[in-house]
């Protein structure tokens, strides 16, 4: 499941940050999920726990923020959200996009001229924004 391979990554990446910082605990961990990539936050939460046992990680809060996906238009600069097309997305290019979210070229235009030629501004990817830790003898 990308989810748990999601939550493998994090979890690899925050113990090896905290072990560079001579971390005693991690407290929190701060997760942005992109929503082109249309991840479960759940899951991935779920996997992040059952990964963090037995860890300096153990008992973290896990914050996840939405990052909303954005788009502009290399032809005409016109820039739109997903929210505003995402009705011309099946479950299947929904789930392709999930996996690659480069082929989201393949399934949408610009709706003001019709382009597949645009970038994503924002919203796509999973990146950890924030790891707050606590070193031996601070609090």
């Amino acid at each position: 499941m990308h989810e748990w391979a999601l939550a493998d990554a994090i979890v690899r990446t925050v113990l090896e940050h905290a072990q560079k910082e001579n971390a005693s605990k991690v407290l929190a961990v701060k997760v942005v999920l992109g929503e082109l990539q249309d991840v479960d936050a759940k899951i991935v939460e779920f996997a992040m726990n059952e990964l963090f046992k037995g860890t300096i990680a153990e008992g973290a809060e896990i914050i996840f923020e939405e990052e909303e996906a954005v788009f502009k238009c290399r032809n005409c600069g016109y820039e739109w959200r997903l929210s505003e097309v995402r009705e011309k997305l099946d479950e299947r290019m929904r789930e392709d996009i999930h996996f690659i979210p480069e082929v989201v070229h393949a399934f949408l235009s610009c709706p003001r001229c019709g382009s597949h030629d645009f970038e994503v501004v924002k919203g796509r990817g999973v990146y950890i924004a924030g790891i707050k830790i606590e070193k031996e003898g601070e609090q």
